[in-house]
C-alpha cells in the first residue's frame, strides 16, 4: 500500500556521544528510503517486554513502581528489559517471577510495539500470561527498584485505564490488543 513501508534507512554516520546502564545515544546521519538526508539524534535502547498475566478467575497483576521519566510512583502491568541471551518470553517469566512473586504457568506474546520510534529503538514485547492464582516466591528486585504488586479484577484494571490513572503506553496497548483480538 505505501511503497517504502518496511524499507530501512542507510545509515550514512553513526557516532556514538552516550553510554549508560540501560541505553547509548547516537548522533546519525541517515539517507531515509525517500532520498532525504538527515541528521538525528538515536536512544540505543534494550529491548523490553510488558506481561498481561491472568489468574484463572480473571483478576490481573497490577504493579506500582516509581518511575524517573515522570517522577512519580505510577500503575503498570509488570515489565522489564530483556537480558542478553533471553527470549521475550523467558524475560516475561523472569520479570513476574522477580517483581511479584507469581509464575507464570503459560506465556504467550502478543504483539511487538514501539513507543517512541522517532529517536528510539526500543521496542516492548507485549505477553500474555496465565500465572498461578499464589505467590510461590519472594520479590527480587534489582538494586534501584521497589515494585508494590497486586491482584485486581480485569473490569477493575480497564476502570484505572479509563480513569487515566494508568498511563503507561506498553499497559494500555497490552490491554487494548487483548481486548480486540484475544478475549474470547
Amino acid at each position: 500500500m505505501f511503497k517504502n513501508e518496511g524499507l530501512p534507512g542507510k545509515i550514512l554516520v553513526n557516532k556514538q556521544v552516550y553510554t549508560g546502564p540501560i541505553f547509548k545515544l547516537s548522533k546519525q546521519k541517515i539517507q531515509t528510503p525517500d532520498g532525504l538526508t538527515v541528521d538525528r539524534d538515536v536512544i540505543l535502547h534494550q529491548d523490553a517486554v510488558t506481561v498481561l498475566a491472568f489468574t484463572p478467575d480473571q483478576h490481573v497483576l497490577l504493579n506500582s513502581e516509581y518511575r524517573v521519566g515522570v517522577n512519580t510512583e505510577g500503575l503498570s502491568l509488570p515489565a522489564g528489559l530483556i537480558n542478553a541471551g533471553e527470549s521475550a518470553l523467558q524475560a516475561a517469566q523472569r520479570e513476574l517471577l522477580e517483581e511479584t512473586g507469581y509464575q507464570a504457568k503459560e506465556v504467550r506474546t502478543m504483539t511487538t510495539v514501539t513507543a517512541s520510534e522517532g529517536f528510539s529503538t526500543e521496542k516492548v514485547v507485549l505477553v500474555l500470561a496465565q500465572i498461578f492464582p499464589t505467590k510461590i516466591g519472594t520479590q527480587k528486585f534489582d538494586a534501584d527498584e521497589f515494585v508494590n504488586s497486586q491482584l485486581i479484577r480485569y473490569e477493575h484494571l480497564k476502570q484505572l485505564i479509563k480513569q487515566h490513572r494508568i498511563r503507561s503506553a506498553q499497559a494500555i496497548a497490552a490491554v487494548g490488543y487483548y481486548e480486540m483480538f484475544l478475549k474470547k
